[in-house]
């Protein structure tokens, strides 16, 4: 929530715009970890559903937002976006997404030591070593910036022309 002039609600920090160096330091992480994903071959589109997925188990709008427009220019589909809270029952997922998928869900979510383990099993399976890796580092750093826009509060504002 923020103000008219888009200043944080009151008793809301910034915590990009108060500690920079610490927010870059982020920002280089994530550039290392989208090399890193690139490297071991996963596709932007596979990369934005592991940052949509992990963002909508944190609740974070703010994510939401820039990862939605970004999985659309990297040529989502609006139907696989409406359904990926519910991925595991419908089809429209290969199973490399999937094995992504709860991968990124078990990395969020480490509480559940035996769903993590039938990820990680699942994913042994499928994703190769490189793969697995990318994708454990593409959750952890997309719950990180979450945490970030989540205890900032950062809004998600109407992009639309007015008129």
């Amino acid at each position: 929530m923020s103000d008219a002039a888009g200043a944080p609600a009151v008793g809301r920090v910034y915590l990009d715009k108060q500690s920079p160096q610490a927010y870059h330091a982020l920002v280089r992480t994530a550039e290392a970890v989208r090399a890193t994903a690139a490297d071991a071959g996963l596709d932007r589109l596979l990369v934005e559903l592991v940052n949509l997925r992990v963002s909508q188990l944190n609740g974070c709008a703010s994510c939401l937002d820039v990862h939605t427009r970004a999985a659309l220019r990297a040529g989502e589909t609006t139907r696989r976006l409406g359904v990926l809270a519910a991925w595991r029952d419908t089809e429209l997922f290969t199973a490399r997404e999937r094995a992504a998928l709860a991968l990124a869900e078990a990395t969020t979510h480490p509480s559940d030591a035996l769903a993590q383990e039938r990820a990680y099993e699942e994913a042994r399976r499928t994703l190769t070593d490189d793969e697995l890796s990318a994708v454990i580092w593409v959750a952890i750093a997309i719950n990180a910036f979450n945490r970030v826009s989540i205890l900032s509060k950062h809004p998600v504002r109407d992009a639309s022309p007015t008129a």
